[in-house]
């Protein structure tokens, strides 16, 4: 497929449209799902972390592989579309997964079949991830590398990097509320469905971006390409750019799992009282970081990337620090949490157009599950764990779930301990931004 420094309408129809849908699916199962096994299953933090850990190793082996399977047969649609059908079903299958369920089968007590269930969901999670890995992880990123060019990568990754935004927003707003109303199952048939129908859409409206013309290297070949010493040391700024996103992906890894349950169950929400004021303050101070985060994302794509990587850096360690300091504080805590947000957006949208900038467009199949060890396996992995033990030794109360048992509430000392993490950033930043100036 020829490159332009436009892209055409159809190419971001399915940028928004794949980008999106994959990200609402990723919100829900990297929030909601730590959620669900924690209030609707009965699991525990580190249940969670085993949870995040899990998964995290199957989505690195799945990208690799398939992301290699891609390269080798040199096709990506086949990839993206039926894994977005396969993958809807896959979250649908969560609506029969419970402690009550279980607990029929095995002719016990649904507090009983807690454990089992705990262990079915994590499973099913990773069933689930290796099918979003292949269609998302995978292909639909290979597939943005191979249709996007040097000149029009930090606006793709502007879209890119607002979708998880908007689609944690949506989720949060919709999927929090629907499934109080309708319960988790309903919820999770509602997801499958739209995630599969956007992959049937795709069967029409995707282009290959392939030749189809089958490499001929080995496919183990292939899968070790990106481990070689001598492609390491021939692609020094791409490792650079991925240490960059490693660091950053280990803090946001810190708290990102246990968002919603330190909103749900450490911040008491119902004393916010959400009067005309406040909310019209909200939309705007949302609209002013929104449009001040594409005006910086546009200036990049013409000023280059480098100037932009220390305060999107500092917004997101400065502002962890303050969420921190917030406590209970709602005003407070939002506002702090928008600040991280920022920082948080610009920053991803910067290391993922550097990443891609430095991608061999050749091996872009390949170097996605290299992508996935620094961005999801080593995050998810030291993330959790870290979050655990600090919430070990500062939760000051505990949460009694319905099937009696007593676990710690998250500690706001995690977001703490993740701008402490992110602040190492600072270190390799300085060399990668050296080596962006020569990529604009």
């Amino acid at each position: 497929m020829s490159k332009s420094n436009k892209l055409s309408k159809s190419l971001w129809l399915n940028i928004v449209l794949f980008g999106f849908m994959g990200q609402i699916a990723w919100a829900v199962e990297n929030n909601f799902f730590n959620l669900f096994l924690f209030n609707e299953v009965g699991g525990t933090p580190e249940d969670i972390s085993r949870m995040v850990t899990a998964s995290s190793v199957v989505a690195v082996i799945t990208t690799l592989f398939m992301g290699s399977l891609s390269d080798k047969i040199n096709k990506r649609k086949i990839f993206i579309c039926g894994g977005y059908i396969v993958w809807g079903f896959t979250v649908m299958a969560f609506a029969v997964i419970s402690p009550e369920n279980v607990a029929k089968i095995m002719g016990t007590t649904p507090a009983a079949a807690v454990s089992t269930t705990v262990i079915l969901v994590i499973i099913m999670d990773c069933i689930m991830t290796f099918m979003g890995s292949t269609s998302n992880d995978a292909a639909f990123n290979a597939w943005i590398t191979d249709v996007t060019s040097t000149n029009n990568r930090a606006k793709t990754e502007t879209v890119l990097a607002i979708l998880p935004v908007v689609a944690l927003l949506g989720v949060t707003a919709a999927f929090g509320s629907l499934s109080v109303k309708f319960g988790y199952p309903a919820c999770f048939i509602g997801l499958g469905l739209i995630v599969t129908i956007c992959g049937v859409i795709g069967i029409f409206s995707i282009k290959e971006s392939r030749t189809g013309v089958k490499t001929t290297a080995g496919f183990i070949e292939t899968m070790t390409y990106g481990f070689k010493p001598s492609v390491i040391k021939g692609n020094k700024s791409l490792y650079l750019s991925l240490l960059c996103m490693g660091i950053f992906s280990v803090a946001s890894q810190v708290f990102f799992p246990y968002l919603f349950i330190y909103v749900d169950h450490y911040i008491d929400m119902s004393t916010l009282k959400l009067t005309a004021p406040i909310i019209i303050l909200a939309a705007v101070v949302v609209i002013a970081c929104v449009t001040t985060l594409v005006s910086f994302i546009i200036l990049s794509d013409k000023k280059g990337k480098t100037p932009f990587l220390y305060p999107s850096a500092a917004f997101f360690v400065v502002g962890l620090v303050l969420v921190f300091f917030a406590d209970k504080n709602i005003i407070f805590f939002a506002l702090s949490a928008l600040i991280a947000m920022v920082g948080y957006g610009l920053l991803m949208i910067m290391l993922n157009a550097a990443i891609r900038d430095f991608t061999p467009e050749d091996k872009a199949g390949q170097l996605q599950g290299i992508r996935m060890i620094f961005s999801v396996l080593l995050p998810m992995t030291i993330g959790p764990a870290v979050a655990v033990k600090v919430t070990d030794a500062f939760a000051t109360a505990q949460y009694i779930n319905e099937y009696g048992t007593a676990v710690n509430i998250p500690a706001p000392h995690i977001y703490l301990a993740s701008a402490v993490i992110g602040a190492l950033i600072f270190i390799p930043l300085v060399l990668l931004g050296k080596n962006l100036k020569k990529v604009k």
